[in-house]
């Protein structure tokens, strides 16, 4: 239910077909807009395409629903299935059913992604000293279904976990080896109804953890930990940050890494590499240096892992630069807490462009932000006349803030360069997600490449 168009509806139907399963594929989309995923299953063994909508009749002869996790739990199909007796299930949860090998997960609602890539890249010099494997997948935008025949029990598979996957993952006893939850702030109010059915979504990966097993979250003393959440814990507590509290984990602090736990504390030079800037950044460093270390790598490698790693694309990625402008696109910014970061990352003047879908964010320290950081935005998309009216209520005769609404992306490109003067940054940090405008964050940041690209060059 849901084909989707980021692999894990594709891996989850070969899969099944594979193992001899009649799969009926469903979307509400038509085939025009799933065109990468059909041409995947062009020549699978799959009994039926149901596009365009989610038609009733197709679910009732179903022994097994495998849900795409923006599907949301309350949604009426599933609900029904479920009363019926349907297997409810989902790509993860297929996937982690038969995996054999030691599994590190990372949730949170800003830098799972580059957490997530950062303990796999840390894990390489481990990899290669035992002759086992290093497995990276889930949010990130790999399945690894595909991959099971080829993972052993002593390999590491390190998984990235939307709030989305883990819901699906309630009940199913899911416990990683080391769990990683980088922070939280209210997000996906739209899909979840509260922040607290949010919160209690990330909660799944910690649930069934047991003592030996080893809980990563943000050190609540942080400066940086806004609201720090209560965190139900039976394992192992290690925490991260970047000012030393003295407790057990890992702190990233003035070229220095503290490892320490009960019994041992250590410390190793560590510099943030350029590639990776700001202080999130060194937030999610430490994080990844804390995971990898609890899975016994040797943190002496970790500085040159740090220097080969390359920064994922849409994040503070430098795009173009020219005509005295510099073009970063922080497209995975879907949170007004990622907006936040991005802004302050930089010391040059910057215009902002923001906006986007609503997910029932709240923007006003967004606003503040952009009032105090900013030298223009450009909003965007449902959310940009809110925000625009947090921004003016903030404003004032001291802070000269030019602040306006697009008419589409392109137009929002445009303003934005008249706006930037020599020397200056144009950002696109939207603080939402993608729908309406955009197919999807992707989709937002390479137009915004492409226009940069073409406006430098021009």
């Amino acid at each position: 239910m849901g084909l989707g168009n980021f692999g894990g509806g594709v891996a989850s139907a070969l899969y099944l077909a594979n193992l001899g399963a009649i799969i009926t594929v469903t979307d509400r989309r038509e085939a025009s807009m799933l065109q990468a995923s059909m041409e995947q299953l062009e020549n699978a063994n799959i009994a039926q395409f149901l596009l365009g909508d989610h038609p009733a009749e197709a679910f009732q002869q179903a022994d097994v629903l495998v849900v795409n996790p923006g599907v949301k739990p309350n949604n009426e199909i599933v609900q029904q299935c479920r009363q019926a007796g349907v297997l409810i299930t989902s790509e993860t949860e297929l996937f982690l059913s038969a995996s054999p090998a030691r599994t590190v997960a990372v949730t949170g609602t800003n830098g799972k992604s580059t957490t997530t890539a950062l303990i796999a890249h840390l894990l390489h010099p481990w990899a290669q000293e035992t002759g086992n494997a290093v497995w990276l997948g889930g949010n990130i935008g790999i399945s690894l279904l595909p991959k099971l025949n080829s993972i052993k029990k002593h390999d590491i598979v390190v998984l990235e976990l939307s709030s989305f996957q883990l819901e699906y993952l309630r009940g199913t006893g899911f416990a990683p080896e080391v769990a990683v939850i980088t922070n939280l702030a209210p997000n996906h109010l739209d899909w979840h109804g509260s922040h607290e059915n949010y919160q209690s979504a990330k909660q799944v990966m910690l649930q069934s953890q047991l003592m030996h097993h080893a809980a990563v979250i943000q050190d609540s003393e942080s400066d940086h930990a806004v609201d720090p959440p209560c965190w139900r814990i039976r394992a192992r507590r290690f925490h991260f940050g970047t000012n030393d509290f003295g407790q057990q984990g890992t702190y990233l602090h003035d070229g220095m890494l503290i490892l320490r736990d009960h019994t041992t504390e250590d410390a190793i030079r560590l510099s943030q590499p350029p590639s990776l800037p700001g202080e999130h950044n060194a937030q999610n460093i430490a994080a990844a240096a804390c995971a990898t270390w609890l899975m016994n790598a040797n943190p002496d490698t970790f500085q040159q892992q740090l220097r080969s790693f390359s920064a994922l694309p849409h994040r503070l990625q430098i795009v173009a630069e020219g005509r005295g402008l510099s073009f970063i696109n922080d497209s995975v910014s879907t949170t007004p807490e990622s907006t936040i970061a991005g802004l302050n990352t930089f010391h040059r003047k910057i215009v902002l462009i923001a906006g986007g879908a609503d997910k029932g964010a709240d923007f006003t320290a967004m606003a503040h932000q952009i009032v105090k950081k900013a030298h223009a935005v450009v909003l965007i998309g449902d959310t940009g006349n809110l925000i625009k009216r947090h921004i003016e209520r903030l404003a004032d005769s001291n802070t000269p803030l030019i602040a306006t609404v697009a008419t589409d992306f392109s137009n929002a490109f445009l303003q934005a360069v008249a706006l930037a003067p020599e020397g200056a940054i144009v950002l696109l940090s939207p603080g939402c997600a993608s729908f309406g405008w955009f197919r999807d964050y992707r989709d937002r940041g390479e137009q915004f490449e492409k226009l940069a690209l073409d406006w430098t060059q021009a």
